[in-house]
């Protein structure tokens, strides 16, 4: 019913930049929360920044200052832009949406299938 595409990663040299996108698609009534977040080999999925609704944000602080999180509603869009990459950016980047599909009032979570995020020199 619903689906999340990310897009926009590959390889990237050290203080290069990368912008991120993912596109839900779908029965969607709204979208509330959307946002980022990634798993680096052999760890645990962490948060990398969220966008509600309302504009509020929240980063984490190891991208405090380099990253930036922003969405068009009217394409149900959310774009991560990532500045001053650091080889430990490095991780599967995954898209995360709360939504509620027409002809339901239940606020549901889907996640992208993920895309490769790899700074090196």
């Amino acid at each position: 019913q619903v689906q999340l595409v990310e897009s926009g990663g590959g390889l990237v040299q050290p203080g290069g930049s990368l912008r991120l996108s993912c596109a839900a698609s779908g029965s969607i009534f709204s979208i509330n929360t959307m946002g980022w977040y990634r798993q680096a080999r052999g760890k645990q999925r962490e948060l990398v920044a969220t966008l509600t609704a309302s504009g509020g944000t929240n980063y984490a602080d190891s991208v405090k200052g380099r990253f930036t999180i922003s969405r068009d509603d009217a394409k149900n869009t959310v774009f991560l832009q990532m500045s001053s990459l650091k080889p430990e950016d490095t991780a599967v980047y995954y898209c995360n949406a709360d939504l509620i599909l027409k002809g339901s009032y239940l606020l549901r979570n889907y996640w992208g299938q993920g895309t490769q995020v790899t700074v090196s020199s």
